[in-house]
């Protein structure tokens, strides 16, 4: 289970420092000559726009990969009991809920309200990419506090976009889906290993949750949830598609998706992008609504007895994961994408998502720099 664990860390570092160069890539063509022709290209239409495709399709194995992570998680990693489950789930909590309210505070009865779910994500592949910059100085124990807060993080806004991000809901293809998840649970219930038998109904399940207006990338988490684990690694098909598909949604998917939904167009007044209702709350919510929202419930969480920090760890260490946990990144433009219908409410929301992020990236390595300069770690990856 920890090789897993390693394998995984190393995955999104890796994915980390591709997202950025993509990012950077996307932002100068935009910008240039060809900007025109390369946001063109993303609204080619191949039965839906390429950019649909990627958000709705591919986009739903980057889903099935959070799934299953957080399968993995509940079953025999850090949310298996609720002793080692109770304080990345109280920060994971703390960490979208303060984010969440700064942005309602901001945008009450304004016409961006719906943005609310924006700030409330946090990027595991940048949180970790950034960490990893710190080498070995850096605990196990901090960084599997990060790993499962991020993983809950990223199980509450899938909850948020089921629940309030899908539109032209459809109670005959909904009723479909729920038919082919049954199957599913069936399959896994009768002990069922061939992959094919649950390959097949997880793309009609994807099929069925796209035209039932629910956001099509749920498809992929509902399918991981269904996906046998075993405690043997090479007996469990769980661990099998991970395996398979960790590197294709480093390598491939996340820059793709990087590519196709940061072409900004940054011209005009760049300071005023910034001083809107939607980018205020966007900035206060990840720079400061995150950081104080995972340290106090973690605070909390030990205060109360339900947990206790790790071996190795030191409050200001959870202060400075707390503002790691603030880049947003990919979940919250990915949400972006799906809370406004006017074009520049969503482009703000995008620059203040890059402004935001970078900030916390920036504030949570000065800090742990300077922390673990005062504090050598026991053990470190």
């Amino acid at each position: 289970m920890f090789d897993t664990f390693l394998k995984f860390v190393k995955s999104e570092q890796t994915g980390g420092i591709l997202l950025i160069f993509c990012t950077a890539i996307s932002l100068l063509i935009t910008n240039s000559s060809w900007g025109g022709q390369y946001l063109s290209f993303w609204e080619i239409n191949l039965g839906m726009s390429l950019h649909h495709w990627i958000n709705d399709g591919l986009m739903a194995v980057f889903f099935l990969l959070v799934g299953l992570e957080i399968k993995r998680e509940l079953v025999g990693g850090v949310l298996s009991s609720v002793s080692s489950a109770a304080m990345p789930v109280m920060a994971a909590i703390g960490g979208m809920l303060f984010p969440a309210l700064l942005f309602l505070s901001f945008n009450y009865n304004q016409p961006s309200v719906s943005g609310w779910g924006i700030p409330m994500a946090t990027d595991i592949a940048f949180a970790l990419g950034m960490l990893s910059l710190l080498g070995n100085r850096v605990p196990v124990a901090l960084k599997v506090f990060l790993v499962a807060v991020a993983v809950v993080d990223d199980l509450g806004a899938i909850l948020v976009i089921a629940l309030f991000y899908s539109h032209g809901f459809s109670w005959m293809w909904f009723g479909a889906a729920m038919a082919t998840l049954l199957l599913l649970i069936i399959l896994n219930r009768s002990g069922s290993h061939k992959l094919l038998y649950f390959l097949i109904p997880g793309v009609l399940l994807w099929f069925f949750i796209l035209q039932s207006g629910i956001h099509a990338t749920i498809a992929g988490v509902l399918l991981a949830l269904t996906i046998p684990i075993d405690k043997d690694e090479t007996k469990s098909m769980l661990h099998h598609i991970e395996h398979a598909i960790n590197k294709p949604v480093a390598l491939f998917i996340m820059p793709i998706f990087a590519l196709a939904n940061t072409g900004i167009v940054l011209e005009g007044d760049l300071m005023a992008s910034l001083t809107s209702p939607v980018s205020y709350g966007i900035l206060a919510g990840l720079i400061i609504g995150k950081p104080v929202g995972i340290l106090f419930f973690t605070w909390l969480s030990v205060k109360t007895g339900w947990s206790s920090l790790p071996n190795g760890v030191t409050w200001p260490m959870i202060a400075g994961a707390a503002m790691l946990g603030g880049i947003g990144f990919t979940m919250s433009i990915f949400i972006s994408t799906l809370a406004f219908d006017v074009v520049a409410f969503t482009t703000m929301s995008k620059i203040s998502i890059l402004a935001g992020s970078a900030t916390c990236a920036i504030l949570g390595l000065t800090f742990l720099k300077f922390t673990f300069s005062q504090f050598k770690p026991e053990k470190s990856l």
